[in-house]
């Protein structure tokens, strides 16, 4: 017998089959549906790896800009250290280990560097500010630095470089004046 699209064999038969028949338009619905569903779906993970693959990217643009780029504060900063432990009257001052720091923070951590970013004569300039200790107990200093941008070469070139002597006696060393 049929009754609603289902066919029942007789009951005095073996095989006890119940096949389930639908119309061709409800199945082309059903699987139409089922295909922007999953279109949308899949959509949406794309919108989400790429968006991953922009943060990621963004990432590895301002990791690379601020750790080796030569116009970023932290490479400038590492160069003017580098010049202070190896000028002789420095070290004639602080002694051989001297080691830089920035601005405390709140936290009692000096890693801020003091710098500033200025356009003058339309080139950019940027002054920087550290602190150095020595080995000779209570020796410390306060270092600046001023680089003007080189529009040939498009990095930054040193100006100027001088310590001052925060202890007594006070004085001013100059490590390079290019002014």
């Amino acid at each position: 017998t049929r009754a609603g699209g289902l066919r029942a064999e007789k009951p005095g038969e073996h095989s006890k089959q119940v096949s389930v028949q639908s119309a061709r338009g409800e199945e082309s619905l059903l699987s139409a549906a089922r295909k922007v569903k999953e279109a949308g779906r899949d959509f949406t993970y794309f919108i989400v790896v790429l968006v991953g693959i922009g943060v990621t990217g963004g990432l590895f643009y301002v990791i690379f800009k601020e750790l080796f780029s030569s116009s970023s504060p932290s490479k400038i900063y590492g160069d003017a250290l580098k010049k202070c432990r190896s000028h002789p009257e420095v070290i004639g001052v602080f002694g051989e280990s001297i080691k830089g720091y920035g601005e405390a923070t709140r936290r009692g951590r000096r890693q801020l560097v003091s710098h500033i970013e200025y356009v003058k004569d339309g080139l950019k300039h940027m002054r920087l500010k550290f602190y150095i200790e020595g080995s000779e107990t209570g020796k410390r200093g306060t270092v600046h630095v001023e680089v003007k941008e080189n529009p040939e070469k498009g990095r930054f070139e040193v100006r100027y470089i001088f310590v001052d002597v925060d202890t007594y006696p006070r004085r001013t060393i100059v490590i390079e004046d290019n002014r």
